[in-house]
């Protein structure tokens, strides 16, 4: 019996905050609700003794386990990749939930054994009615979401959005788990964190591919907090500083394959598009559309502009790693690739960005 047969499939969501504890307990009911029931789900709580004694007494029947390593998303991953036992692993974050059907359409996908990793949609779920009108689609990815531009239909991708991925176990086992330095602590708005992991495993593994898959879907609540201008920019900027930091790490060739088609095709088109709509409707939110994805670009390339030329003395440092050292495997991979887009269907133009 194989293992998806068996439905061998870990889901692992880290928490790090009592201030979505209600979040949390949505997130596992959701997994919990699954047609496809995983083997296990595990808990990882980002080093808050409080928030991890809770979740313990109030599931019992649920692995919850403390995030051993260094302090953020990327440490807690890695913990509870040490403790899974699925050959498939889930990721789902704290404030997500999954669609009945989530599992079932992940489980599909691999298996094609060439699959590496799977994702899916990521729908926002407006909290308070705060949907900002000047958000841009094309900008969804600030707010951890699917955004305008990303494929319809089962598609190779570079990488999934963190809130909803999955993996064969065998990619941690070969290169190593999430690098500590580039991801996510706290509500520090930085990230790229799978991206690197993805790119990384894709330089071991180069006819093997990552599949994006519109119906494994999960809703993300959408803080007021993270519709607010400042929040934008700053989160626009440390995603061009985390791309900088994983260009160094896997080539900058590699790093900004989907950055380039998303550069030249998806934001003109969004301009164009609320451009006719402010001018021809009178919709001045659409206006204020055109000024923001000019904003973000501008603060994502001035971001990305720091982190490679003011930020030289990096250090890559090992990543609690689950096989091997991340350095050791990093320095074993051909410092270049061939480009992804003899992966991807030629109707494709835009792939995953976070």
């Amino acid at each position: 019996m194989s293992p998806l047969d068996t439905a061998d499939i870990s889901v692992l969501i880290c928490a790090y905050t009592e201030e979505r504890y209600d979040d949390l307990l949505a997130a596992v009911a959701s997994v919990q609700q699954q047609t496809l029931l995983p083997t296990e789900i595990i808990l990882v709580i980002d080093h808050n003794r409080l928030l991890y004694t809770r979740v313990k007494q109030a599931l019992p029947a649920i692995t919850v386990i403390e995030n051993r390593q260094a302090r953020g998303l990327s440490g807690a991953r890695n913990s509870g990749i040490l403790v899974a036992k699925g050959h498939f692993l889930a990721f789902l974050d704290d404030d997500a939930m999954a669609a009945p059907s989530w599992l079932q359409a992940i489980s599909e996908c691999f298996r094609n054994k060439a699959v590496l990793g799977v994702g899916g949609t990521i729908l926002p779920l407006w909290l308070e009615g705060c949907k900002p009108d000047w958000l841009p689609e094309e900008f969804y990815w600030v707010v951890g979401c699917t955004y305008r531009g990303m494929p319809r239909s089962t598609t190779i991708i570079r990488n999934p959005i963190g809130a909803n991925m999955a993996f064969r176990r065998e990619v941690f086992d070969k290169v190593g788990g999430f690098r500590t330095d580039i991801g996510r602590v706290g509500t520090l708005p930085l990230g790229c964190e799978e991206t690197e992991l993805c790119i990384r495993a894709h330089q071991h593994w180069v006819q093997r591919v990552f599949l994006y898959r519109p119906d494994a879907s999960v809703s993300h609540r959408v803080s007021p907090r993270r519709t607010k201008l400042s929040y934008y920019i700053a989160r626009c900027y440390a995603e061009g500083r985390s791309k900088a930091a994983i260009s160094r790490y896997v080539g900058a060739k590699d790093s900004l394959t989907s950055e380039y088609n998303y550069v030249l095709h998806t934001l003109p088109l969004g301009i164009v598009r609320n451009l006719v709509a402010a001018l021809w409707y009178f919709k001045f939110a659409r206006m204020q559309r055109v000024l923001a994805i000019v904003l973000g670009l501008v603060m994502t390339m001035f971001g990305y502009l720091v982190g490679r030329v003011f930020v030289k003395n990096v250090t890559i440092v090992g990543d609690a790693p689950l096989i091997a050292p991340l350095d050791a495997v990093i320095a074993d991979l051909p410092e270049t690739l061939p480009a992804y887009a003899a992966l991807t269907s030629s109707s494709e133009q835009n792939q995953s960005l976070t």
